[in-house]
């Protein structure tokens, strides 16, 4: 079983920069991929980066070149940087965990609005 706790979201202005974290508890070791999704207001949910145990880093195309995804030290921790944020990021995200032993497992999730 992995716990996933989300911190950073907030309110920010077009262009606007914010830094999103999630941290893993319990069997961190196991984590076989991790990453984020967003789900929009009235929208399904989409992913948004992703992370793989070989560390191959997968991006949506919405996000490409805006956003990065990076891990900690101790991998029980991941990152997303988001950078010239645009109205059209506004969401809630939430973080993501998979292994083998229980499946995904996800974070409560955090607001971001980007908004003037």
């Amino acid at each position: 079983q992995v716990e996933l706790v989300e911190s950073g979201g907030g309110l920010v202005q077009p262009g606007g920069s914010l830094k999103l974290s999630c941290v893993a508890s319990g069997n961190v070791f196991s984590i076989t991929a991790t990453g984020w999704y967003r789900q929009p207001p009235g929208k399904v949910r989409e992913l948004v980066a992703s992370i793989t145990e070989n560390n191959r880093i997968n991006y949506a195309d919405s996000v490409k070149g805006r956003f990065t995804l990076s891990r900690g030290d101790f991998y029980n921790t991941t990152y997303l940087q988001m950078d010239n944020l645009k109205p059209s990021d506004t969401a809630v995200y939430s973080c993501y965990a998979v292994t083998r032993a229980t499946g995904i497992s996800w974070g409560r999730g955090t607001q971001v609005t980007v908004s003037s």
